[in-house]
This record gives structure tokens, sequence and C-alpha cells, in this order.
């Protein structure tokens, strides 16, 4: 008799997609309109385009306080 053929199990569930942490905000229509518009101008998906303009963002320099 033949040796059996060994098969690696499976691991249950979805597989992981990212290691990074996820957060989930709400936009106004208009908020998500004017992202949208920014992204489409660039070519990226809305989370790339979400995820560009909080780096612009931290990068910007403030005069004084909001």
């Amino acid at each position: 008799m033949g040796k059996s053929i060994s098969a690696k199990r499976k691991k249950r569930g979805r597989p992981a997609t990212g290691t990074n942490r996820m957060y989930g905000l709400r936009l106004s229509g208009t908020l998500a309109g004017q992202i949208d518009s920014w992204a489409k101008e660039r070519d990226v998906s809305r989370s790339e385009a979400i995820r560009r303009l909080v780096e612009i963002g931290l990068k910007a320099k403030v005069k004084g306080r909001m």
C-alpha cells in the first residue's frame, strides 16, 4: 500500500488583507464628492485619495490656530 497524500489544512475565515489598523469615518455628500473628484483627477481610489490628503494635511504649515 502507498503512502497517504498529506494535505495542508486551510485556516477558517477570510484571509488577512493587511496589517495596518483600519479606521472608519462618516463623510458628508459634499465632502465625499470633493474627495472623489480629487481622486479621479489623479486616477486613484477613494481610499488612496483619503490617505494622500491626510498626509498632505499633516505636512501643511498652519498659521495660528483654527
